[in-house]
């Protein structure tokens, strides 16, 4: 088998109940870990970034402060703290079944170490995600709150920290796993899955494509697509997948190259 980096984000509606604050879906969590170890040991060559959204944590918080639009006073400052804490703590939950599935799993809290201006990434050390992949080790990104030289500080969503990534690690693939099937041309009646999206098709179908129904303070699906097709845009040969990991094994089928939701491509 030849060598692949494909991305991976565990979004926030299916790794957490997006309804109820500060709450992880634990035996999903430990499901989907248990499909990433089952691909990662049928594919030594395949090198994984996984990434995870922030679901009811990260974006009840960010909501309570409004930390994505700026950090500026005393109390917006507390509440970037806070921000940091609650994203933490899922990922703390995101490793632990990781750990408990048997994958080496690492975290990478983009709070550490990067730092942004309008919300890109202008600096990270990627050395030491570098030096995990070479050891083996599954390392893990998500939406956390970072300094921002003309914000003060904001939040960076998986996709913002994928973004800056995708020019560091030239990832063939970037699969965006949620609990939609994948893109709806009807947006929310949900009758017509978007198999393909083509750059050149979507100005078409971008009206149905609806935003998020719960508290997502970084854009919903129509930002999601759209972020995707314009990081395609700029990388020949990537593609992404938007699909639903709700159903067992669907998460392994698309790790293994499957399409089980909507491909976006050049």
């Amino acid at each position: 088998m030849t060598k692949e980096t494909v991305f991976l984000k565990l979004g926030g509606s299916l790794i957490t109940d997006k309804d109820i604050p500060y709450t992880a879906r634990l035996e999903k969590l430990k499901e989907l870990a248990l499909e990433i170890k089952t691909v990662l040991d049928s594919n030594p060559e395949l090198l994984l970034i996984l990434g995870h959204g922030s679901g009811s944590f990260g974006h009840t918080a960010a909501k309570k402060h409004g930390t994505r639009s700026g950090v500026r006073t005393a109390d917006q400052w507390y509440g970037f703290t806070e921000v940091r804490f609650q994203a933490a703590e899922l990922t703390r939950h995101v490793i632990e079944a990781l750990l408990q599935a048997g994958v080496a799993a690492l975290p990478f809290s983009p709070s550490a170490s990067m730092v942004s201006k309008d919300r890109k990434v202008i600096s990270h050390n990627v050395q030491t995600i570098r030096k995990a992949l070479e050891a083996h080790l599954l390392p893990v990104v998500h939406g956390d709150v970072a300094f921002d030289e003309a914000l003060g500080g904001t939040i960076l969503s998986t996709e913002d920290v994928f973004t800056f990534l995708v020019e560091e690690f030239h990832p063939a693939r970037i699969l965006l796993a949620g609990i939609e099937a994948g893109v709806w041309e009807d947006f929310p009646a949900r009758t017509k899955l978007v198999r393909e999206i083509q750059g050149s098709d979507y100005e078409k179908m971008r009206a149905g494509i609806g935003g998020s129904a719960s508290t997502d303070v970084t854009g919903g699906m129509k930002a999601k697509v759209e972020e995707m097709l314009d990081l395609i845009q700029k990388n020949p040969g990537l593609t992404a997948q938007i699909f639903s990991a709700e159903e067992s094994g669907q998460l392994r089928r698309a790790l293994n190259g499957e399409n089980v939701g909507t491909l976006l491509k050049a």
